[in-house]
């Protein structure tokens, strides 16, 4: 009996599997230890040594944590909720002031008019105002409608006294996000206090409800908040060992009760 077909198929395939093997080069497991194989590449990210004043950043935001914060300076860590911050940034960029190239323009349409024999329109423009000590001086004539204070001015210092000073005016303030945020409506690089004096008839109606929002948030809860104190929050570890302390002192305590 003659034999089949694909077993002799079979057989050829297995010999061709086998793999040749050069006994010049042995296969030996890397090591890489001092002096051994190069290791594979790695994320070495955790391990960079970041610049100094990101250094600086990260270790102030935790000593910021940590510390006691007194009321005064707490206040800066609540700020403007989302919705209505974006409806109060929609309407300050309404009223930015005019940029060097404007003002440039306005000038030389003036200039060419005088010259001309014609009298130019000297209608002053309703714009946001800037500028700590030109702010303070809006809010002790009782000009100001509207003041708004960047959260991150640093030293703290210079506007530390500005919510006090609004509350005694009855002037509406609020604490917003980025002194680069205002500083881009005035066309600087931050501004750490912005301020409203007017606003156009057609806007009144949005201003007044953004107004109403604002004086709920800050004016009315500026008593609760000057007796809130923050920081204290210490970290994961420091944390794992006050529970266990308690944990010991509760264990004490229940045998003693019995």
């Amino acid at each position: 009996m003659a034999p089949k077909k694909g077993v002799k198929a079979s057989a050829v395939a297995k010999k061709k599997q086998e793999k040749v093997v050069n006994p010049l080069f042995e296969k030996r497991q890397k090591q890489f230890g001092i002096g051994g194989a190069l290791p594979p590449k790695r994320d070495l990210s955790r391990f960079v040594k970041f610049p100094k004043h990101v250094q600086i950043q990260r270790k102030r935001r935790i000593l910021k944590q940590r510390l006691k914060v007194p009321p005064a300076l707490n206040q800066f860590t609540k700020t403007l909720d989302k919705n209505l911050a974006t409806s109060l940034f929609k309407m300050l960029i309404k009223y930015r002031p005019e940029d060097k190239a404007a003002k440039k323009e306005r000038l030389f349409k003036r200039a060419q008019a005088e010259a001309e024999g014609k009298t130019a329109e000297a209608k002053k423009p309703i714009v946001v105002k800037y500028g700590l000590n030109h702010v303070t001086y809006l809010i002790e004539q009782n000009k100001a409608q509207l003041v708004v204070i960047a959260h991150d001015v640093d030293p703290i210092e210079l506007v530390v006294w500005l919510p006090a000073l609004c509350r005694k005016m009855e002037i509406p303030f609020c604490i917003v996000k980025g002194k680069s945020r205002l500083g881009s409506i005035v066309h600087k690089r931050t501004a750490s206090v912005l301020c409203l004096t007017t606003v156009k008839n057609e806007d009144k109606l949005e201003f007044s409800k953004i107004l109403e929002a604002i004086k709920a948030n800050f004016n009315d809860k500026y008593d609760e908040n000057r007796k809130k104190w923050g920081g204290g929050i210490m970290g994961s570890k420091s944390q794992a060992r006050t529970k266990a302390k308690e944990r010991v002192l509760a264990k004490e305590a229940a045998q003693r009760m019995t």
